[in-house]
């Protein structure tokens, strides 16, 4: 586990949280909690309902029963832009960028929300529009020097790497300051250098921004090195949640992960 830090009281709570498509259930009863400043993985086989998760609580997904307690405040009916305003970003599995634009500029549409002037003072970048324009492009450059991608500021993201749309992507969410950030799979497709190098820009963010970290992963070496903690979900429902060291000692998840029932694994052992 990376170096210690002071992880608070709860920021987010999920309490009983079921969601259906029709008649296909994919969360079923979940609760647990996201604590200020750590790092919580979210991991489970393929189905499990991770994404449909991180989708509940950043609002594109309203489940039929349970609620979300956000810093405190019990949370109604809430759209992504909403939770966004309030701070919660989101990078995606599937990369979700301008492929035309540059990564400055893209990294640029993560302030949206923090821009105050009218959109015609911004489209003639006169005065006060000039002036905040200039203070979120200086605000975006920090980030960039940040993630070490100074190199590609100006490159459209569509002619980069696979590993550097990822980390362009990461950079537009921090750009809009969250408190919370949500990361689907962000390791997905990398080779080992490129994990290891979101790994260390994932805990950098935990240390030096103080972000509040929800990732999904399924590289359990990277989920064992970064986590704080762990929540394990199978087929729409929580099986385990606690230390990386107590879920990986936990029969239930070793269970849904090798395919085995209980009586196998003693019989295997007794042998």
């Amino acid at each position: 586990m990376h170096a210690a830090r002071q992880i608070g009281g709860p920021l987010l709570q999920v309490e009983n949280i079921s969601l259906s498509f029709g008649g296909v259930r994919a969360l079923a009863n979940i609760s647990f909690e996201i604590r200020e400043h750590e790092v919580l993985a979210i991991i489970g086989p393929n189905g499990a309902g991770k994404s449909s998760m991180l989708n509940v609580i950043n609002g594109f997904y309203h489940p039929q029963e349970g609620r979300i307690t956000y810093k405190g405040k019990t949370r109604a009916r809430m759209r992504p832009h909403q939770a966004a305003a309030q701070g919660i970003a989101r990078t995606f599995q599937n990369i979700a960028l301008f492929k035309g634009m540059s990564t400055l500029d893209n990294i640029m549409t993560g302030r949206l929300l923090k821009m105050r002037q009218p959109f015609f003072m911004q489209a003639l970048y006169l005065g006060p529009a000039k002036r905040e324009e200039l203070e979120h492009r200086a605000f975006c450059e920090r980030i960039i020097d940040f993630l070490e991608i100074q190199a590609i500021r100006k490159t459209p993201v569509g002619r980069l790497p696979y590993g550097l749309q990822k980390r362009v992507e990461l950079a537009r969410a921090l750009a809009a300051e969250p408190e919370l950030l949500l990361l689907d799979e962000p390791m997905a497709g990398m080779n080992v250098e490129e994990k290891e190098d979101m790994c260390r820009f994932v805990l950098d963010v935990n240390e030096h921004f103080g972000t509040t970290i929800a990732l999904i992963e399924h590289d359990m070496g990277v989920v064992m090195d970064i986590s704080d903690r762990v929540v394990v979900l199978d087929y729409g429902r929580k099986l385990a949640d606690g230390t990386p060291d107590e879920v990986r000692a936990d029969q239930a998840v070793i269970d849904a992960y090798l395919g085995v029932s209980h009586e196998e694994t003693a019989s295997a052992a007794a042998e």
